[in-house]
């Protein structure tokens, strides 16, 4: 059951009496779930996040739907054939084509500025939404505050849920943003993380998300000019982007045809 901002509220003033001196515990059920958040949200006060995040957080309730997900990522143990396949990919690299050429200005001015090509950003946002019709509806708060609490990648997820709740102090994000399983938002995904350090805009619209996607590459080494299949430079940027190999090799795959390979 959903806590009400005034319940919500109460529990915080409860937490401003002190902060726990170690960290919140995990769990792999619901069952711990909401005394974990009490500990958690203790903890992030005296880290200086704000009341309104706190209560935001104080407000969600454990996504068993998000930690299904997590259980049940089976697509990444495909051959690339039959992630390609499952994907969709003959249809990403024929509308990526086509934005190539319908909105050839946005991505020559990307390329200028980062000096990342149109087809390995059009893979990234074909994969991701659907070129943005996909984006998810679950809410992002929720999915990050459950995978910090869960056991099974904790300290991975705790980062991230500090940063989703600097950015709601900031009022970069609403505490009732929509987003995918993991806490993703936007036209090509981004984690709370890398908002923080690589969005130059609103993630909802798809000229912010494909130049915050360009920023994150190029931060990561990506070279202008330089190869991005395996074994090429660029490919390591495109590595930091999802750790999955046969997610990487997709996109290097799909990018090139984009750009006129075979």
């Amino acid at each position: 059951m959903n806590m009400t901002r005034k319940s919500a509220a109460a529990a915080f003033a409860m937490l401003a009496l002190g902060s726990g001196a170690h960290a919140a515990t995990c769990g792999n059920s619901s069952a711990g779930y909401e005394g974990w958040k009490q500990q958690f949200a203790g903890e992030a006060r005296a880290k200086g996040i704000g009341a309104n995040s706190l209560a935001a957080l104080m407000a969600t309730n454990y996504a068993q739907a998000t930690i299904n997900a997590d259980r049940g990522q089976r697509s990444f143990q495909l051959t690339l054939d039959q992630f390609l396949a499952k994907r969709g990919a003959t249809t990403i690299v024929a509308k990526g084509r086509k934005l190539k050429q319908s909105q050839g200005a946005l991505f020559a001015s990307i390329q200028q500025r980062y000096g990342v090509p149109p087809g390995p950003l059009l893979a990234i946002w074909g994969m991701e939404t659907g070129f943005g019709t996909q984006r998810g509806n679950q809410n992002m708060l929720a999915s990050i505050a459950t995978l910090a609490y869960d056991c099974r990648r904790s300290e991975y997820f705790t980062e991230h849920l500090y940063a989703a709740l600097k950015l709601i102090d900031r009022g970069a994000l609403s505490p009732s943003q929509r987003g995918s399983m993991h806490g993703e938002v936007g036209q090509t995904q981004f984690m709370p993380k890398a908002i923080l350090a690589y969005a130059t805009g609103n993630l909802e619209n798809a000229a912010n998300a494909l130049s915050s996607t360009a920023n994150f590459l190029r931060a990561h080494g990506w070279k202008a000019g330089a190869g991005y299949q395996p074994g090429e430079p660029n490919f390591a940027a495109i590595q930091a982007w999802n750790a999955a190999g046969v997610y990487q090799k997709a996109i290097a795959l799909m990018g090139r045809q984009i750009d006129g390979g075979e």
